[in-house]
């Protein structure tokens, strides 16, 4: 069947609609590189981002002035500027690119902005925002790596390391800025408070390529006399990474590297740096492992000794480690803290006498534990996702991850525990050997993620799908913790690159990911063979390893790094990410052309790949686990990722290699139809994965489509459900609404039973599972790799914001400067509310069916434009704002009974029609 197209009425509103008085246009939310006054960056020619504020409609940016000085005084008064743009013509508000003179290390410069609207007036300046630089020159790292004597690569965790130092300072202090990182994780103290509030620094990166240092504000944290310390623990870097059991992948030494720099009222300036000076111990922390969790002895703790005064003469001396400085950077991605906590809800007794503490959500964190005891009594927490079908606490899917935190008391009144250097998968918590009478008051669970902002929201009328998109999103919370993992509690938690790709879309939709994104895919392209092949998993902790798992390139997953450049760019509008990553998409796109060979078809019999990962009821070994013929897959991966890399060069203006790409495009196309397409429109393999690949990356010869449409509506209605996995699940909604059926992609969102996405609610899951039968209508598990908080069929959540909700970006016209609004009701649903916190400001698209009316409610920001589809809609029966459609006027107007398609400026619309127009368009 072909897709139904809907023929558009373009309309205009009359200037009557947006007539009334409002407030001047104003300027707000300045970010510079995504972040609102970022310290310690290293971007020589940051972008910078502001919104317009207006309550009018037709609001448009016609110029803009940007200034830049040294001092929030001198740019409130414009003297003394740096740089300054000048009167722009220009409509741009979203990453406009410093050019003013280079910068210095750890200068803060200050900014503002005002625009022109469409009607060319003026806007006040804002209020200031500023930036600072890092350390951009490496000379200026005065600092050593110190150590203790500890190097091994012994496969168990080793306790955590404590360095300290004092020093004084006599005069009035100006500022303080203290540059830190490690080898390992690190948390850095000053005068015995925290210094920060971020988790699991320096991060997790290519420690070979690049290491990851934080810039701190502790201006206001010393004194006359000051003391500076650090734990250190093994972390990614030496600890237990991988589910193969290795050890000390990168390094088999920690290591600690801190500069603080005074400046002084008077002018001068001071650096405190590690050296040969610091003392180092070991303490209380006796293990701390990323899969198997933290042993805490509190008989051990030093009290004081991050303090001024305490005495450190039993530490021994560190020792100077030689390693590179030169590989040292400014973070770009957000840094991972404590987001939430989280209150039981029950406290379980199971039927093996467990005593359980139930969250009612499946989170990723720890458990902050209150306690009163004995000293010496020894006190243990497990987690787990689930109990098992008899109620008993159940970890057999955690494989080899203990993931178990115990604690010693010190005896000495309420103490307070919470890990350091680990986290957990969970929603249930045993707590074995709790001193005297539990309460749910003693435990809280610590949500723990990247610091990504909320951005998108989306709900319906059914409370079933609404579970759903909270599914999505605690799964995105969870995998979201640095890197984009696979799942956050068993021993794996890695960075596959299959994962990260199919969910991009929706991931960018829920939460802000450029940053995130674009630091992870720096290590993507560092880890990047020099041929090419992209590894399976970011940062690649596989190349020691031996397998299929290690081997990389594996189509649909290596296809990452040119999938999430592109939905970064189509999300926030970000040309640099693709300017960035070019090579690296090059790099791919010509391993898969090297691979492919003459005929441009893969064969994998000479190339691993995963195919559709875990596809329903997949007839072959885990380890060959598609039912979709994986060359075929391979060969329309290649199709639509140098489709794609060709967009891309023309975007940034490489015509050569636009056209070059292109021409290869159509020779993959045209082999993968003589080799996988009948002449009646059949594909070789006969799945839904293969016709919702093909047809959705354009794979099919215009004249087979609707027999090649029909074969996958025939096929989803044969079996009444999915048989995707994780590459055809996240578009087979999306190539049914292509195809115009509609019908089958709600009554496959709609199913409850197994497999289908509503059924593991029924089950009362919290989280994306990573099989749609991880758990079985029984109650059985399934053992062996099995997880219930894997986010891949979670993208979904894609077709529910675009489709269902109707709001989508236009390619041309990337980052929502041109917003699409094209509502599709259907599946039974009365209303959806979609919501999306852009650059450029609040977007809505909520639709409700009531009372024999269709009414939709649009918010377009300000400097935006939309194109907004209203299905079903007559000129005669339309209100728009309360007012009847006839107030609309006639510009380039095509009549038809399927729809009409408007061309609006910013501001908030109400449209309203009866149901039965929008119903000759369901019902077609």
């Amino acid at each position: 069947m072909k897709a139904k197209k809907i023929i558009v009425l373009l309309v205009v509103l009359s200037t009557g609609l947006s007539s009334f008085v409002s407030k001047e246009t104003g300027v707000r939310n300045l970010v510079t590189e995504y972040k609102t006054n970022p310290i310690g960056i290293d971007i020589q020619k940051p972008r910078l981002s502001w919104q317009l504020q207006s309550d009018e409609k037709n609001v448009l940016q016609t110029a803009y002035e940007i200034r830049v000085a040294g001092s929030k005084e001198e740019v409130l008064l414009g003297k003394n500027l740096i740089w300054s743009t000048g009167k722009i013509e220009s409509d741009q508000s979203v990453n406009v690119v410093y050019e003013g003179p280079e910068l210095k290390s750890m200068s803060r410069v200050y900014w503002q902005v005002r625009i022109w609207d469409h009607k060319r007036r003026v806007s006040r300046w804002s209020e200031p925002a500023f930036w600072e630089m890092g350390i951009l020159d490496k000379a200026l790292w005065t600092a050593n790596y110190i150590a203790m004597n500890d190097i091994t690569s012994e496969k168990k965790s080793h306790p955590s390391q404590y360095f300290r130092t004092e020093f004084k300072t006599k005069k009035a202090i100006r500022s303080a800025r203290v540059q830190a990182t490690s080898l390992g994780l690190y948390e850095l103290y000053l005068n015995g408070q925290k210094v920060g509030d971020e988790l699991f620094t320096p991060g997790f990166t290519s420690y070979h390529n690049r290491l990851q240092y934080q810039t701190y504000d502790v201006t206001e944290m010393l004194k006359d006399n000051n003391a500076i310390g650090a734990i250190v623990g093994d972390g990614w870097y030496r600890g237990n990474i991988g589910w193969m059991g290795d050890y000390a992948h990168y390094g088999k030494q920690l290591a600690l590297l801190v500069q603080l720099q005074i400046t002084y009222i008077d002018g001068t300036s001071e650096t405190v740096i590690t050296n040969k000076d610091w003392k180092a111990s070991y303490g209380p922390i006796l293990e701390s492992d990323m899969y198997n969790g933290e042993k805490y002895d509190a008989r051990l703790e030093m009290t004081g000794w991050s303090k001024h005064g305490f005495d450190d003469s039993a530490w021994q001396q560190v020792e100077i480690l030689n390693h590179s400085k030169d590989i040292l950077v400014a973070p770009q991605g957000p840094p991972v803290k404590a987001i939430e906590e989280i209150k039981p809800k029950e406290l379980i007794i199971t039927p093996k006498g467990e005593t359980v503490l139930d969250l009612g959500q499946n989170i990723v964190g720890w458990a902050r534990m209150k306690i009163q005891g004995p000293k010496g009594h020894k006190v243990t927490l497990k987690f787990a996702e689930v109990l098992d079908k008899d109620g008993n606490f159940y970890t057999k899917n955690l494989r080899a991850a203990k993931a178990t935190d115990s604690y010693i008391l010190k005896g000495k009144g309420e103490e307070v525990f919470e890990p350091h250097f680990t986290f957990h998968g969970f929603r249930y918590i045993q707590v074995i050997d709790f001193p005297g009478d539990l309460k749910l008051e003693n435990i809280t669970g610590i949500v723990v993620h990247s610091d990504i902002a909320p951005t998108g929201s989306f709900s319906t009328s059914d409370p079933m799908i609404n579970q759903l998109q909270s599914n999505i999103q605690w799964g995105q919370r969870g995998n979201f913790l640095d890197i984009p993992t696979d799942c956050p509690q068993r021993d794996e938690r890695a960075g596959w690159t299959g994962d990260a790709q199919v969910f991009s879309m929706t991931a960018a939709f829920n939460f802000e990911v450029a940053t995130f994104y674009t630091k992870w895919l720096k290590d993507l392209a560092l880890d990047q063979h020099d041929n090419g092949l992209v590894p399976n998993v970011i940062p690649d902790i596989l190349s020691r390893a031996k397998g299929v798992a290690a081997k990389g390139g594996a189509t649909g997953w290596a296809d990452a790094a040119v999938i999430i450049p592109w939905t970064v760019y189509q999300s926030y509008g970000d040309k640099r990410i693709l300017e960035e990553q070019y090579s690296s998409m090059k790099g791919w796109v010509d391993y898969m052309a090297w691979q492919s060979g003459e005929d441009y078809l893969w064969n994998n019999s000479k190339h691993w790949h995963w195919g559709d990962w875990l596809a329903y009821d997949a007839n072959s070994p885990a380890y060959n686990g598609s039912v979709t013929e994986k060359d075929l897959i391979a060969t329309a991966y290649a199709y639509y990722s140098t489709t794609l890399f060709s967009k891309i060069a023309s975007v940034l203006g490489k015509y050569d290699d636009a056209n070059k790409y292109a021409d290869l495009a159509k020779n993959i196309k045209e082999a993968f139809v003589q080799e996988y397409i009948t002449p009646n429109g059949r594909l070789v393999s006969h799945t839904q994965t293969a016709y919702a690949m093909a047809l959705s990356f354009d794979l099919i010869p215009e004249h087979l489509i609707e027999k090649s449409a029909s074969y996958l509506a025939q096929d989803v209605k044969r079996f009444g459900h999915l048989t995707t996995g994780f590459l055809g699940t996240p578009l087979l909604c999306k190539t049914l609404s292509k195809i115009g059926r509609d019908d089958l992609a709600f009554m496959l969102l709609n199913r409850k039973e197994f497999p289908s996405w509503l059924y593991p609610i029924t089950m009362g899951a919290t989280t994306i599972w990573e099989r749609w039968d991880t758990q079985k209508p029984d109650g059985t598990i399934i053992e062996g790799m099995n997880s219930f908080n894997h986010y891949s069929y979670g993208a979904i959540g894609e077709w529910l914001y675009t489709h269902v909700g109707g709001l989508r970006t236009d390619p041309e016209n990337p980052g929502y400067k041109h917003i699409i609004f094209d509502p599709h009701p259907g599946g039974g649903l009365t209303l959806a509310n979609t919501e999306f916190n852009s650059l450029y400001g609040k977007i809505q698209s909520n639709w409700k069916i009531k009372d024999s009316l269709f009414e939709y409610e649009i918010r377009i920001p300000p400097n935006t434009t939309a194109t907004v589809t209203l299905p079903g809609a007559k000129t005669e029966n339309l209100m728009i704002d309360n007012q009847m459609g006839k107030m609309i006027k006639q510009k380039n107007v095509t009549k038809n009974v399927d729809g009409l398609q408007l061309k609006l400026g910013s501001g908030n619309y109400t449209f309203t029609y009866p149901v039965s127009d929008l119903n000759s368009v369901l019902n077609h």
